[in-house]
Parts: C-alpha cells; sequence; structure tokens
C-alpha cells in the first residue's frame, strides 16, 4: 500500500520533520514490511509564467508552433522567448515552465537549445510531462484547474508535486491495511500520535434515502454464505464529466499506483484508498430498472470494463438489471453502464461481498483488480455507508452535482463472535511478562471490546479486523503493540527421542552409499506415459493399471510413473546430447502402483477453510493408489576413460551389480542374483534380485531396442529395487560379528555343471553343504571353451574357511568343501572337474 504522506497527515499527527523512512520504521515496529519510498521524479525550477505573447509560425513540415513570449518573474529571468508547439492555451494565460536546469519524469533534463529558428530558453509543460497523468493534447493552464498563482511560484508546491509516499507491503490477513485510514491507525499504535478516523460521522447524514434500493437473490451461496450482505446506493445528480481533477488529487493517486481517468471515476478511487471501501459509479441514465444481485446463470455472458467478453461461471456473484449483467460483484463493473463524458446523474454502489466468492471469480476469470484484492481480505462491514457519502460529497464538491435523498440501504446486523483470553494464555505463549493492564491496554488500542470474564477476558474484535478469529491471533497482537523486540531469543531444548525413523536412516543410508561409490543422483519428475508403465513396470510389458492425472503439467506425460526407469532414461538421453557420455546415475523415489480393478481419486474433496472429518480423511486415504519408494540405478558409457596404457572399460553387468551390493550393504541385507527374464531388458543379460525368498528388483542390460528408443548410443545397464521393501527385510540394525584371530584356509573348486544351470543356484549349495566353516564363496571363472561338453560349462569357486576357535587343517577344509560339492552334485549333477 503506498500513502502518500500528506494524505496520512491528515488523520494521524505526523511530526512535520518526519522523513519517509521514520514513518517506514515506525510501521516495521508493528509487524509490517517496508516496500520503497516513492517520489515525482522532478528537479526545479519548475514556476508559474503568464503568457505575455504569441506569434503563430508554420513550418515547412506542416506543423504550427508558437514563439511565445512568457513571464516568469524577476527573480527567474523575467520575460523569456519559449517555442511551443501546443495551442491550448492564449496571452494572458497562466501555464507551468520548466526552466533550463530542470528534470522531468524520464529522467529528461531541460536546457536552452535552438529549435524551428529560435532560441528556447525553457518548455511549457503538459500533464503527462509532469507526472500528472496521460493528458498531452495541450499544455497544463491554470485556469482550467481552478488554480491561480504569483508570476515565478514554485510550480512543483502549487501542483503537490512535493509530495512523498511510503510502500507498506500488507500481508494477505490485513486487509484493513489497504487504505490510508488503517496505515493511520497502525502509524498511531507505533507512535501513540492522534488518530483521527475519516469513518467517524453523524449516523443520521449517512442514511442514503429511498427510491433505489437493491434486491439480493443469491438461491446458491458459497458455503452458505450470502454473496452479498450489505448494498448502499446514493445518487448524485448535474454532475460535470468535464471539469478536471485538482491537481492535489491526481497527484495523491499517482503517488499511491493509480493513474487519473475523469474527475468522477478519481473520486471513485480516491475514496477507497482512503477508506478501504471500494465503489462503483454507475450512469444513472443508462440503468434498466432496479439492480439486483444475483449469481451467474449457465453460460451468460457479459462485457466488463477492459472490453473483454467474459463467459460466466455460476458461482460468480453478478450486479444485474433489466437488461441483464452490469458488473462482476466486487470485480469489475460493466461496459454497458459505465461513467462517461456524458454522464450527468450517478448512482454511486458501496457493498459488502463474500470473500470467497470474490478471490474465487477474480482468480477464475484472471481478472485482480484493486477492488477484488480489498474485498477477499475482508472489508470493514461498518463503512459502506461513510464510503457512499464521502464519495457523493466528493462529486458535489469537485464535479458540480447535487446530492439528492436518492438511494438505497440493504444491511444487515453485524455480528462479531466474541472470544475468550484465558489469564496468563499469552505470557506463556509469547515469553514475555506482560501486565494484566499491558494486554488489556493493547487489545483496547487495536479498537478490540474487552471486558472481565471468570477465567479472564472476553474480547470482541473490532469490525475491521476479521483475521482475528482465537487467542493465539490475540496474542500476537498483543506482542505486536508492544515490540517484537521485546520477545526473548531462547533456543528450544529438542526433547529427546525425536529424529529420523528408521526407515528415513535406511534411505539416506542407500543414497549416501551409492553417491560414496561414485554414482551422480538426479531426481526427476514422476510423470510418464502409459507406454513407458507397460514396458518398465511389468515384467512381461502386458498393460497394466496406470493413474492419470486430471491437470497434467504435460499432456504428453499425463501419468503417474510405476518405474524410476523412464525418468533416468530421459535424464541420460539429455545429459549424451550435451556431450557428457559417461554416466553413472541413480534416483530414490517414489512409484505409483495402482491395484487391478481399484477406481482411485473418487472420493470427494472436501472444502477448503473446513476441517475435514475423519470419515473423509480415511476416505481420501483410501482413495490414493499405493506408493513405495524405489531405488534406480542406470549405467552407460565407460566406467574408466581410455588412457595412456590401458583401453578404456565399458560399464556393464558387473557394475551394476556392484551398485546391487552397495545398496544390500547399506540397507543390511544380502540380495541374491538368479537369471530371468524381462520385456525391457536384454535376453540372456537379465537377472531378478531377492532377499531370501523375496523378488525386490531386477537387474539387467536395456533391450537394443529400447535403448535406441532413449536415443542412447550405446549400452546402457539398470538396476530397480523397492527400497523400503528391502528396508523392511532388514529388520532389526546388524550386530557386527567379532573378528576370528585364526588364520583361514583357501581353496579352489571346478565344478562342471549344465550350461543353462545358474552360477548364483550352484554357489547357494556349496554354501549350504560346507556348512558353518565356509566364510566366503566367490565365482572366479566360467568356462565354456575348448574341452567342455556340448551343453556344459565349468565354474570355478573361490572357498575360504575358517574356525572361530581353531585353526583349521587341510582336511578339515578339504572335508568341508566336498561336502558342498556333494550338495551341487545331487542338485544339478555338478562333477568336480580334473
Amino acid at each position: 500500500m503506498r500513502v502518500p504522506l500528506s494524505w496520512l497527515r491528515e488523520y494521524v499527527d505526523v511530526a512535520a520533520d518526519a522523513t519517509p523512512e521514520d514513518v517506514l520504521a515506525a510501521m516495521v515496529s508493528v509487524g509490517f514490511e517496508e516496500e520503497d519510498v516513492h517520489r515525482f521524479e522532478l528537479q526545479g525550477p519548475i514556476v508559474v509564467g503568464q503568457v505575455v505573447s504569441l506569434e503563430p509560425e508554420p513550418q515547412s513540415n506542416g506543423k504550427t508552433i508558437n514563439w511565445c513570449q512568457v513571464d516568469v518573474g524577476e527573480e527567474h529571468g523575467g520575460v523569456r522567448g519559449i517555442v511551443c508547439g501546443a495551442h491550448n492555451f492564449t496571452a494572458g494565460d497562466k501555464v507551468v515552465v520548466t526552466l533550463p536546469g530542470a528534470v522531468l519524469p524520464g529522467p529528461f533534463p531541460i536546457a536552452a537549445r535552438k529549435t524551428y529558428g529560435h532560441v528556447s530558453d525553457g518548455m511549457i509543460a503538459s500533464a503527462r510531462e509532469l507526472g500528472l497523468g496521460d493528458e498531452h493534447n495541450g499544455i497544463v493552464v491554470l485556469s482550467d484547474l481552478d488554480l491561480d498563482a504569483p508570476v515565478g511560484t514554485d510550480a512543483i508546491a502549487l501542483l503537490g508535486l512535493d509530495d512523498v509516499a511510503v510502500d507498506v507491503n500488507v500481508t494477505p490477513d490485513r486487509g484493513y491495511a489497504f487504505s490510508v485510514r488503517g496505515i493511520a491507525r497502525e502509524y498511531s499504535h507505533a507512535t501513540g500520535a492522534e488518530f483521527r478516523d475519516p469513518a467517524e460521522r453523524d449516523f443520521a447524514e449517512l442514511q442514503p434515502g429511498a427510491g433505489h434500493t437493491a434486491i439480493v437473490d443469491d438461491t446458491a451461496p458459497v458455503r452458505g454464505k450470502v454473496g452479498a450482505s450489505e448494498f448502499v446506493t446514493r445518487v448524485v445528480r448535474g454532475v460535470d464529466p468535464s471539469r478536471p481533477t485538482p491537481p492535489w488529487m491526481i497527484a495523491r493517486l499517482s503517488l499511491a499506483g493509480m493513474r487519473s481517468l475523469g474527475v468522477l471515476i478519481d473520486i471513485t478511487n480516491y475514496v477507497m484508498l482512503e477508506i478501504g471501501q471500494p465503489l462503483h459509479g454507475y450512469d444513472l441514465d443508462k440503468l434498466a430498472g432496479g439492480i439486483t444481485v444475483r449469481r451467474a446463470t449457465p453460460g451468460e455472458k457479459m462485457t466488463t470494463l477492459d472490453g473483454q467478453e467474459r463467459v460466466l461461471h455460476v458461482e460468480d456473484l453478478l450486479i444485474t438489471d433489466e437488461s441483464g449483467p452490469i458488473g462482476l460483484a466486487g470485480v469489475m463493473g460493466g461496459g454497458t453502464t459505465e461513467m462517461s463524458e456524458t454522464t450527468s446523474n450517478v448512482l454511486i454502489e458501496a457493498a459488502t461481498f463474500d470473500p470467497v466468492t470474490i478471490a474465487r471469480t477474480a482468480r477464475r476469470h484472471k481478472l485482480p483488480s484493486e477492488a477484488s484484492k480489498r474485498f477477499e481480505r475482508g472489508v470493514d462491514p461498518l463503512v459502506p455507508f461513510v464510503a457512499a457519502r464521502r464519495a457523493a460529497d466528493l462529486m458535489v464538491e469537485l464535479a458540480g452535482g447535487t446530492l439528492t435523498d436518492e438511494g438505497g440501504a440493504l444491511f444487515a446486523e453485524v455480528f462479531v463472535a466474541d472470544i475468550e483470553l484465558p489469564t496468563g494464555f499469552v505470557q506463556g505463549l509469547i515469553g514475555v511478562d506482560y501486565t494484566d493492564a499491558e494486554i488489556t491496554g493493547a487489545l483496547r488500542t487495536i479498537g478490540a471490546e474487552v471486558t472481565d470474564s471468570d477465567a479472564g477476558w472476553t474480547v470482541i474484535p473490532p469490525t475491521w479486523r476479521p483475521d482475528l478469529t482465537d487467542k493465539w491471533s490475540l496474542a500476537e497482537e498483543v506482542a505486536r503493540i508492544h515490540g517484537l523486540d521485546r520477545i526473548p531469543s531462547v533456543l528450544p531444548t529438542p526433547p529427546s527421542g525425536r529424529g529420523l525413523t528408521v526407515l528415513q536412516q535406511g534411505r539416506r543410508r542407500v543414497a549416501n552409499a551409492l553417491a560414496a561409490a561414485g554414482l551422480v543422483e538426479t531426481p526427476s519428475f514422476p510423470f510418464t506415459t502409459d507406454a513407458q508403465n507397460d514396458l518398465h513396470g511389468s515384467p512381461s510389458g502386458e498393460h497394466v493399471p496406470s493413474i492419470r492425472l486430471a491437470n497434467a503439467l504435460d499432456g504428453a506425460a499425463p501419468f503417474l510413473r510405476r518405474s524410476l526407469v523412464p525418468g533416468l532414461l530421459q535424464i541420460a538421453h539429455r545429459n549424451i546430447s550435451r556431450g557428457l557420455t559417461d554416466l553413472a546415475l541413480f534416483e530414490t523415489g517414489v512409484v505409483f502402483l495402482p491395484e487391478p480393478g481399484v477406481e482411485y481419486g473418487t472420493a470427494e474433496v472436501p472444502p477448503l477453510g473446513v476441517r475435514p472429518s475423519d470419515e473423509t480423511l480415511a476416505a481420501l486415504n483410501a482413495s490414493i493408489p499405493p506408493q513405495h519408494r524405489h531405488v534406480a540405478v542406470l549405467l552407460t558409457g565407460n566406467v574408466v576413460a581410455r588412457q595412456p596404457g590401458r583401453a578404456a572399460e565399458a560399464a556393464g553387468l558387473s557394475e551394476a551389480l556392484d551398485a546391487v551390493r552397495v545398496i544390500g550393504e547399506a540397507a543390511g541385507v544380502t540380495i541374491d542374483v538368479a537369471q530371468s527374464q524381462r520385456a525391457a531388458l536384454h535376453p540372456g543379460r537379465t537377472g531378478v534380485l531377492t532377499v531370501g525368498d523375496v523378488e525386490v528388483g531386477y537387474v539387467g542390460e536395456l533391450h537394443p531396442d529400447v535403448a535406441a528408443d532413449a536415443d542412447l548410443p550405446g549400452r546402457a545397464t539398470v538396476v530397480e529395487l523397492d527400497l523400503d521393501g528391502i528396508l523392511a527385510l532388514a529388520g532389526e540394525k546388524p550386530i557386527a560379528a567379532s573378528l576370528s584371530t585364526f588364520p583361514a584356509a583357501t581353496q579352489d573348486v571346478s565344478l562342471v555343471v549344465g550350461a543353462d544351470v545358474p552360477a548364483g543356484d550352484v554357489s547357494a549349495a556349496l554354501v549350504e553343504g560346507a556348512g558353518a566353516l565356509l566364510e566366503s564363496v566367490r565365482l572366479v571363472d566360467d568356462y565354456r571353451g575348448e574341452g567342455m561338453a556340448e551343453g556344459s560349462k565349468s565354474l570355478t569357486f573361490a572357498l575360504r574357511f575358517r574356525a572361530e576357535d581353531r585353526t583349521l587343517t587341510a582336511a578339515e577344509a578339504t572335508e568341508a568343501k566336498l561336502a558342498g560339492v556333494a550338495v551341487a552334485a545331487e542338485r544339478f549333477g555338478a562333477v568336480i572337474r580334473d
């Protein structure tokens, strides 16, 4: 809210020597934020001059200029010759002259210069050049503004251009501060200066008369609240819209961020800024019958003041007459009844509209306005009568109108709920030992009524503060009025037993371990296509159910992902297209796995501002598909770059399995791999990942067609695991076993098995047969070359044996090895290779 200081001083005592910075500091002390200081970008000398003579001089370009002699006063050089292209003045007129050395908005410095065969010793200024509006058809003639002043008078002060405005940031809960009245009140709170309320007037003079009472016919109120609870009209006849807006009003409107649009509209804007009550003026002669406030009907249209035809929604609140809609209530008026240069009789409207209705209409039509900004935050319901009378008085004073006894008033009793404020509550919440007198004094200062009660006080907030709804907001007001600097800065002691859950700790361990292993975490959007969900979210590639978004960010990817792999493929493609070809990426994120036959998203969404019941929350939760957190890895390019003496090493399944082992160790589980098939992966280069008997994910090389579709130039290997699933399988925290002090016994064994027998199954058989003495088993060779029978292979395992209580003999190690071989022979027909 931008408030000119001259305007602010009308309603609160601001010290004569107070700077704009002083005013902003005072506002900050009561909880507002300072924004800026606004001034007219003018620098003198700019003075009143009188045209002594003017000589029209036609030019070769078809333009006629006036060579003028202008008296600017002896102290400014007497009579000066000035070239002027305007023609709306004559000899004897008093004008505004910018002398050499002056600077106009732009900045536009003024200097004596030769033009049209003369040396123009200054410039006669127009309203636009001075920053007083958009009028540029002619120069400023003081008599047109009902002004007169001696020659040589400072025109900056005469026109109010020496004023300055402070800009205060108004938060959404303080709509009352969108007015000079509200800012003046808050300045009074901050400094103790006397506040004079512009809304305090004799109620008898505020009565609008009769003959134009509006009808409210709201058959579909939003949240049960009628769209208009108050509607005041007043009629002013015989106005002259051609009269100029006084310079002081134009200056104040300009500093407040509004441009001058003619005296009638300027008056309604001025009163809105002053009191905080939006107004609208209708050309009374264009109205057809009485005014009715109602909701729009399906398919109804209207043209607003900006010339746009708008298709209305059934929630939109309309101002109508017998011809149809003439205004979007609280947002913008209609074009059919707007005030214009032919208006002679004005109907002034001041109303109280439902904030929710106005906010929805403004957002629905993308039509924010100064009026809607105030209505949606809440307007004081006691000021429409005052605002309507204030606007009518100004139209009489400035536009030559006559205030009639015509008008109307539709209003309801204003009820403000009281709030119980217990003794000691404010001190306990804020942490400051306020006295009872300080608490009640602060609340009465902001305009609340405070009475004693058994538990403390009963407080009725003022009508202009709809944000005060509970004891917590009252406590905030006490702290604000007495200074936020009184609140001690004390760090709270965190309660014991809080922190990350076991699941959260596990997720972080896995992500940190992958990052430490050299992979880069790359979060992606959870949106994809139905085809990608089928390909990567199902082992067979068959169609699986997916959740489609009602309002997707990207129409080409409207489904929630069932797998993290599509996102990693997009990220890999983006990096490769930028020359980064060696990639090791991972992501931890949520996937959405709807169950077949179950409809999701069908629960009714509860309204805003109302706490949902437990049943509603349960229905909402039931309408959400299962969401599992997965971890996925993608490797492509080289794991070791080519370098002198060493060839490049491509990333492949070996590195992918290393990533699986990193995840398993961080999660505290052992993840096994066995050969399998998957639609998106290369046949024969795909593995299923299990923890015990539970399948937790897959690993494999992307099918060449899938890699080509993703624009990946070479091979790519992927891993995807159910992260929450493996963390749940990890159970309690693992306890590290003690290290044995006895030496290990190592042996190798080569077993011949069928080519289709998985090496992992043979390894598991060796572990089972060898028993507790076998400390580790590792596959070191898979041979299928010369000397091997067709359909067979030789698997060589490195075995390490160790006992906790003694040094093993070679015979004991051999016995355990042969026991493992016996189990492999029984299950797979394995024989020791000679």
